[in-house]
C-alpha cells in the first residue's frame, strides 16, 4: 500500500531515489533530425564541449506533427451557423491573451552557458534530449496554431486571433529552448521540420481533446518540477527550469481556451460517445507519458526527482482538472490503475531488449508478438475498469484563473 499512498504526496516529499534525494520527470518530446546552423556540411561531428554546432540525430519519437479538417473548423466557428458560441467570452479570453503577461519573461543570462559547461555526459546529453524534444513539441504547437489562426481569420476573427496569438507564445518558447541547445553547441532546423516532419490528421474534435490535455499536463509538470526545485535548489543543474513559473501558465491559459471551444461544441462532451473518447485520449495521453518516462528516468533522477511517484502526482492533478470538462475520465487514483502501468513498464522493456539483440527481424517480431498481446491487453483492461462520470457542459464553467 505504501507504493499507492506516494502518489498522493505533495511534489515536495517524493521519496529519495539518488543518495537522499527525489527524482522526476520533465515533458516527454520527440527528437528529431536538425541541422547545424553554423558547422560546414562537410564537419565531422565532435563531442567536445566546445566543437562545433552539429547535426542532430533522427529519430521516430513523438511529438507529431497535426492537422485537421480545416472546412469543419470552420464550420463549427461560424457565428451564423453555431449558436452556441459565447463570443462575449471568448473576446475576454483574446484581450487576456494580448496583455501577454510574459512578453519580458524568457529573457537568457550567462548562468545558461555557464551551466551547460560544466555538465557532464551522461547527464549532459540527457539535457540536450530535453531540449530537442521540448523545443519540437512547443515548434508543433505553433504550426498547428499558426495555420488555424489563418483558416479563421474570415470566418470568426476573434477566435482566429487568439489561435494566432497562442502560436506567438509557442513559438517564444520553441526560440527560447533551441536557444538552449546553443548552449550546447547545437541547433534545431526548424525549417526542416516544417518540411520534412509528418503529419497526423486529427478531426477537430480529437484536436480539442488531445490538446486540451497536452496544455493541461503540461501545466502540471512544468509548475511541479519548478516547486520541487525551488525546495531543493541543489538540483538546480540548469537555469531554464527557473522560467517554469510563468511559462506553466501560458500552457494554461491555452488549456482554459481549448475548455471554452468545447463549451461551445457541446456535441463533443454531452452523449455516451463523448464520454468513450474522452476517456481513449486521457488513458492515452497517461499511458505514452508514463512509458516515455520509464524509459528515462535518468532526466528526472538528474533533476532529484522520483519518476514514477513525478508521473502519478501529474497524472492525478491533470485528471482532476479534466473531470471539470470531460464527461468522464479514468480513475486513475485507483490502486489497480498504477499496477496496470508498471506492468506496462516491464512490457515495454522486454520489448525494447528485443530490439537490442542481434536476431534476425522475423524472430525479433515473432517475440514481439506475446508481449505486444500482453500489452494491448493491459491497456484494454485499463480502459474497462469503472470511470469516473465527471464535469458537463452544464456546470465546467470557464473562470480564468492562475491556478498553484
Amino acid at each position: 500500500m505504501a507504493a499507492e499512498m506516494a502518489l498522493l504526496k505533495p511534489i515536495s516529499k517524493f521519496s529519495p531515489r539518488i543518495g537522499t534525494s527525489t527524482r522526476a520527470p520533465c515533458t516527454r518530446f520527440a527528437a528529431v533530425r536538425m541541422s547545424s546552423a553554423a558547422a560546414a556540411p562537410s564537419a565531422p561531428a565532435r563531442n567536445n564541449k566546445k566543437g562545433p554546432k552539429k547535426e542532430i540525430k533522427e529519430t521516430l519519437l513523438a511529438p507529431r506533427f497535426y492537422t485537421t479538417d480545416f472546412d469543419e473548423m470552420e464550420q463549427l466557428f461560424n457565428t451564423e451557423i453555431n449558436q452556441n458560441l459565447n463570443m462575449a467570452e471568448f473576446e475576454a479570453l483574446m484581450q487576456e491573451f494580448k496583455t501577454d503577461f510574459n512578453q519580458t519573461h524568457f529573457v537568457r543570462n550567462k548562468e545558461f552557458k555557464e551551466a551547460a559547461d560544466k555538465l557532464e555526459d551522461p547527464l549532459r546529453q540527457i539535457f540536450v534530449e530535453f531540449l530537442e524534444r521540448s523545443c519540437t513539441a512547443e515548434f508543433s504547437g505553433f504550426l498547428l496554431y499558426k495555420e488555424l489562426g489563418r483558416r479563421l481569420k474570415k470566418t470568426n476573427p476573434i477566435v482566429a486571433e487568439i489561435f494566432s496569438l497562442m502560436s506567438r507564445d509557442e513559438a517564444r518558447h520553441a526560440g527560447f529552448l533551441n536557444k538552449g541547445l546553443s548552449d550546447f553547441n547545437l541547433a534545431l532546423d526548424l525549417g526542416f521540420l516544417t518540411k520534412a516532419r509528418k503529419y497526423t490528421f486529427f478531426k477537430p474534435k480529437f484536436i480539442f481533446y488531445a490538446t486540451y490535455l497536452s496544455e493541461k499536463i503540461g501545466y502540471w509538470r512544468y509548475i511541479s518540477i519548478y516547486r520541487h526545485l525551488k525546495q531543493n535548489p541543489e538540483y538546480q543543474c540548469y537555469p531554464i527550469f527557473k522560467y517554469f513559473e510563468n511559462w506553466c501558465q501560458d500552457e494554461n491559459r491555452h488549456g482554459d481556451f481549448f475548455s471554452a471551444l468545447m463549451k461551445a461544441q457541446p456535441q463533443f462532451l454531452n452523449d455516451w460517445k463523448a464520454k468513450l473518447w474522452s476517456r481513449f485520449f486521457c488513458l492515452s495521453v497517461y499511458v505514452t507519458m508514463y512509458l516515455n518516462d520509464c524509459q528515462r528516468t535518468a532526466f528526472y533522477e538528474g533533476i532529484g526527482l522520483n519518476t514514477k511517484e513525478f508521473d502519478m502526482h501529474v497524472i492525478i492533478e491533470t485528471n482532476r482538472t479534466t473531470a471539470r470538462i470531460f464527461p468522464a475520465v479514468p480513475d486513475v487514483e485507483h490502486p489497480e490503475f498504477k499496477r496496470k502501468l508498471d506492468r506496462m513498464v516491464v512490457i515495454n522493456e522486454q520489448l525494447l531488449a528485443i530490439g537490442e539483440t542481434e536476431d534476425i527481424p522475423l524472430v525479433k517480431n515473432l517475440k514481439r508478438v506475446p508481449l505486444i498481446a500482453a500489452l494491448v491487453s493491459e491497456i484494454l483492461a485499463a480502459y474497462l475498469m469503472k470511470p469516473i462520470e465527471s464535469g458537463s457542459v452544464d456546470f465546467a464553467e470557464f473562470e480564468p484563473q492562475i491556478v498553484y
